[in-house]
């Protein structure tokens, strides 16, 4: 008499490869669902003219117009939490003759942004120190020596606010040098009408 196989080690090995089969089909559904969330772009150019509607619903976002050297310059909306690398991907890369190291690819954006990437041997833009004719100075576009003409602020301390500014962002309020190290209550009133955002 020819030797059967025992029922119970069968159904064990079909039921050892289903469970095969089954974790393989989740893993391959699991890629093939990462595989399609990457492929729709993460940013769009937004044409000037356009007017959109808010859908709140959406996720928060950041209006940044990226000009310069880069490959396509125009006003781009980023996911909130973005930073330059995200910005000057939108806008194709950096163009052939850009200063890669003038930008800080790590900063974090802020919503209204306008990033200006130079071509090499060009300096990197500090835009303007102050307003139209108002006179104080611009806590998001000064640089070290217009933020040193401020009074209890040296160069260190200018330093800090820059520092501040390229590791957090734009400032939104005058209130934000609060969080720059070395800066407290007083000196924040002394500064208070002078500065601006």
């Amino acid at each position: 008499m020819a030797p059967t196989d025992d029922p119970p080690n069968e159904r064990r090995r079909l039921g050892v490869g289903a469970a095969v089969v089954v974790v393989l089909a989740a893993l391959a559904i699991t890629i093939g669902i990462g595989i399609l969330r990457g492929a729709g772009a993460p940013t769009q150019s937004v044409p000037i003219a356009s007017h959109a509607s808010v859908d709140a619903s959406a996720p928060a976002s950041l209006y940044v117009h990226v000009s310069g050297a880069v490959a396509d310059p125009g006003l781009y909306v980023l996911d909130e939490g973005a930073r330059v690398v995200d910005a000057i991907g939108a806008a194709g890369g950096f163009a052939p003759d850009a200063d890669h190291d003038a930008v800080n690819l790590a900063r974090p954006l802020s919503d209204g942004e306008q990033l200006v990437v130079p071509v090499m041997g060009e300096s990197a833009p500090v835009g303007d120190a102050s307003p139209a004719g108002d006179g104080r100075i611009n806590l998001n576009t000064a640089d070290t020596a217009a933020l040193d003409t401020l009074p209890r602020v040296g160069p260190a301390m200018a330093q800090r606010i820059i520092d501040w500014r390229e590791a957090n962002g734009r400032f939104t309020s005058v209130e934000d040098l609060l969080a720059v190290p070395g800066i407290g209550d007083k000196m924040l009133e002394a500064l208070r009408d002078l500065v601006t955002v």
